[in-house]
């Protein structure tokens, strides 16, 4: 389906369980797209935990644009999204997350959505090579509780472990997070089973 925002239209992917115990909202990094590895085995396990998933892809992304342009537009559409999702699905639990620069606006955006918690793949620290421009307060601002997945071969680097609830790092996985997706989901998937409230079953 499609949102209208102030900055363009977001394209939603929309899988949802009859009775979802929670909603996972989802994005993508900076030249990627919602069919990423990690989003997919995110989706998959939160699925399987009874979860609604909804993968956006944001504005910038589907003008055929690369760079998200100002982080303050770019976090505006998001809210307007998110409120828009969240809306058929009343009290239950917010989870927000992406990969990339989507963990970057989850992160800057989870006290305003009313989030619950953040799963933030990918998280690029710095730019590459340039650890002095750290990204480490939009991790420690986000105000909700936030699991981080990175590859210990990341050339964006990887976060301290005081710098969120929790942080994953994979062996041998890079900034994609594609050699082993399956390990990204089982990462996730205890993080996000408080907010299922009831045993897993099999997703496809």
């Amino acid at each position: 389906m499609d949102i209208a925002t102030a900055h363009g239209p977001a394209e939603v992917t929309m899988d949802a369980p009859d009775d979802p115990a929670f909603l996972l909202v989802l994005t993508h990094g900076s030249n990627g797209g919602v069919e990423a590895a990690d989003l997919l085995a995110v989706r998959k396990v939160a699925l399987g935990l009874d979860g609604a998933v909804a993968r956006v892809m944001q504005p910038f992304r589907l003008a055929g644009r690369r760079a998200p342009g100002p982080a303050a537009k770019q976090d505006e559409a998001w809210l307007e999204i998110v409120r828009a999702v969240r809306k058929p699905f009343g009290g239950v639990p917010l989870i927000q997350g992406g990969r990339s620069n989507g963990a970057r606006v989850a992160c800057r955006t989870a006290r305003a959505a009313g989030a619950a918690g953040v799963v933030a793949l990918a998280f690029p620290l710095h730019p590459p090579g340039r650890p002095e421009k750290t990204r480490v307060e939009e991790l420690r601002g986000a105000g909700v509780e936030v699991l981080v997945v990175n590859g210990d071969r990341d050339p964006f680097g990887v976060p301290d472990a005081a710098d969120a609830a929790q942080i994953t790092v994979l062996a041998g996985e890079r900034h994609a997070l594609d050699r082993d997706p399956a390990a990204v989901g089982g990462a996730v998937e205890p993080w996000l089973r408080r907010w299922a409230g009831r045993p897993a079953r099999t997703a496809g």
